[in-house]
């Protein structure tokens, strides 16, 4: 099944969708079946957000681009000493890198590439031809193996991607969760299914692969014969430098991928370079720039990158590293990855839409700080609009950290996260027509200020806004804080017109707002703006918990817990003047939340307004008014 047939209209349970995608063995299957759901989970509805889609690569017939200066025509059998000026003597893949040159356009044939460590400086375009299905893989075939005693297998291998944890990480409070060897770089595939690392020979399974780095040899427990075993051998598949590469220096230019599948690839597929370049795995990689920049002095190498209808699965570590403004993502599928998917490195005016971004995080790392997607160090505008963040039980969905200005996250569903949406250390974001089910916070604002919080639905999924003492003095990731709000800067949020509900069984509450106790003298006053026009539900039990948890009160370090907004409003009576808490279960409010139709099935006590432009980006018509949430219910 592909994506132009899919069904709208239709939803999944999300037991089943667990189900089915944990199922599926093999790579191809499982981008098929996150297409399917993706295509499966939401109907239209009068100004429903999220869109429902098309979400992740659509397959389309590709033509030539009219525009390109010269074709350069590749197969996975092609030959390095043909021109490949014509379709019928494709040319090598590594051939047709090293001589594009900006504005020319690579057309791949349909088949397995096995390659990576290429490099471009050009502002080069790579697509199908036609309706074929290029995939790049970062692996070879071992067939080699020598049996051992005790069901093991052993093969000598040569390219081997040994690493470490960043200097940052904290061994001493993480050690004894997360193995040292968990954070090697190689992969081993057994019939397209990933094997997870081991320690030593006597601690294999089936699921299992032992590396022995000083004598070269990969151990594993399944008799190979007969069985596709996949190792990695390339820890990049396509490098877009900001350095001379081919003889040719950078021309400054993105290039576009269409397309394209990238699969198994040690460390990372992709990466753009900024000022700094590409740096080893041990090494931090974000740090680019370094402190508090000029924003005109950065993100200026490789501007105006396009990755359309891209897949990117199994990679060790990122799908790939971004650097460089006016990039733009949209309908890629990218899974399976560890510490992070998508990695946004100090860019400006960017553009992630309509993909799917999915299992995080596979290794269970703790203490790397996983997410989905990261945008990181001093972005401005970045906008996340209308994808879908599904199934990354042990990582944040999206994560603005450090430095981010005026970023932008509208119609996307997210689910079964830790964190959905993470705003760290930065200045301003307007969070508004999500939807975030089952998160342990649905939106968390740490540490930031100028956070607008409107129109979401959060199905079990907290509101969570935190600040601290973290600043820039005596910092352990140094300069960090700097390039955020002080200590008494970070306030002015709003929330309003959200719908927020949860079964019986949830075990948080639905809104928490605090503060360190060491704050209390220095910051007496709310972190929130506002907060109004929201609509809270959840049914009566006995050991709920609170409803919602604020600090300060004056001078207290206390943060007190209400179980109704009633007991709030005594205290703060600016809160929640329109407010409503019904004592109901979501699915006497939505439509069917067991087949994931959020939309209120009737009409809502509270109506909310919502400023122009915060309308405008949802796509909503001019009202004086909206029902709270991330849908409209029938009018």
């Amino acid at each position: 099944m592909n994506a132009a047939s899919f069904v709208r209209g239709r939803k999944l349970p999300s037991a089943l969708t667990r189900i089915m995608l944990r199922a599926l063995l093999t790579p191809i299957s499982r981008f098929n079946v996150l297409l399917c759901l993706a295509s499966l989970l939401f109907s239209a509805a009068l100004y429903a957000q999220p869109s429902g889609g098309p979400y992740g690569p659509q397959p389309k017939t590709y033509a030539p681009p009219p525009d390109a200066k010269r074709l350069h025509y590749v197969a996975p059998d092609g030959s390095p000493d043909a021109t490949g000026e014509s379709l019928d003597a494709p040319t090598s893949i590594e051939a047709a890198i090293a001589r594009a040159t900006t504005g020319d356009a690579i057309i791949l044939r349909g088949g397995t590439y096995r390659t990576g460590g290429l490099v471009l400086s050009q502002g080069v375009t790579l697509q199908p031809h036609a309706d074929e299905r290029p995939v790049l893989k970062g692996t070879r075939v071992a067939t080699e193996w020598t049996p051992l005693r005790d069901g093991i297998w052993r093969t000598s291998w040569k390219t081997l991607f040994p690493s470490a944890p960043r200097d940052w990480w904290r061994r001493d409070r993480e050690g004894m969760r997360t193995p040292l060897h968990r954070f090697n770089n190689d992969m081993v595939f057994i019939d397209g299914v990933p094997l997870r690392s081991a320690g030593w020979e006597g601690e294999l399974d089936a699921h299992s692969c032992y590396i022995d780095y000083d004598a070269g040899y990969v151990y594993i427990r399944t008799d190979p014969t007969n069985r596709l075993v996949e190792i990695t051998a390339w820890d990049i598949a396509l490098l877009r430098t900001s350095k001379e590469a081919h003889g040719k220096q950078n021309d400054r230019k993105g290039c576009t991928l269409r397309g394209v599948a990238f699969t198994q690839y040690a460390y990372r597929a992709l990466e753009v370079e900024g000022k700094r370049g590409a740096v080893p795995a041990t090494e931090e990689p974000t740090d680019d720039p370094v402190g508090i920049a000029d924003p005109s002095t950065f993100g200026k190498e490789v501007v105006g990158t396009l990755i359309e209808d891209c897949t990117i699965t199994h990679c060790s570590r990122v799908a790939g590293y971004f650097r460089g403004d006016g990039l733009v993502i949209r309908n890629c599928l990218v899974s399976d990855t560890s510490t992070e998917g998508i990695y946004v490195i100090g860019s400006s005016d960017c553009l992630l839409e309509r993909n799917i971004i999915a299992r995080n995080n596979v290794e269970q790392l703790t203490g790397y700080y996983p997410s989905a997607v990261k945008i990181f160090n001093q972005t401005r505008r970045v906008v996340c609009r209308d994808n879908l963040i599904l199934d990354n039980p042990h990582s944040n969905g999206v994560w603005y950290d450090v430095g981010n200005i005026d970023g932008v996250f509208v119609n996307n569903w997210v689910e079964n996260c830790l964190d959905g949406f993470f705003l760290e250390i930065s200045k301003g974001a307007t969070v508004a027509g999500n939807v975030f089910v089952n998160c342990e916070n649905g939106v968390r604002i740490l540490n930031s200020s100028h956070a607008v919080v409107r129109q979401n639905t959060f199905v079990n999924a907290t509101a969570f806004f935190e600040r601290n003492t973290r600043s820039a003095a005596d910092d352990h990731f140094a300069w960090h804080p700097a390039t955020g709000p002080d200590v008494h800067e970070r306030d002015q949020h709003i929330f309003s017109g959200n719908l927020v509900l949860a079964d019986a069984a949830y075990p948080r509450p639905l809104l928490r707002v605090e503060q360190e106790a060491r704050l209390k003298d220095t910051l007496p006053t709310p972190q929130l703006a506002a907060a109004d026009h929201n609509v809270y539900a959840r049914p009566p039990s006995p050991r709920a918990p609170a409803l919602i948890t604020w600090t300060p009160f004056e001078t207290s370090a206390r943060t007190d817990a209400f179980s109704s907004l009633d007991e709030l409003r005594e205290k703060l009576p600016a809160l929640e003047t329109h407010g409503r808490f019904l004592a109901v279960a979501p699915r006497e409010i939505l439509r069917s939340p067991e087949l994931k139709q959020l939309q209120p099935s009737h009409a809502l006590p509270v109506e909310a307004p919502l400023p122009a432009d915060i309308a405008q980006l949802l796509h909503w018509s001019a009202r004086d008014s909206y029902a709270p949430g991330a849908y409209q219910p029938p009018r």
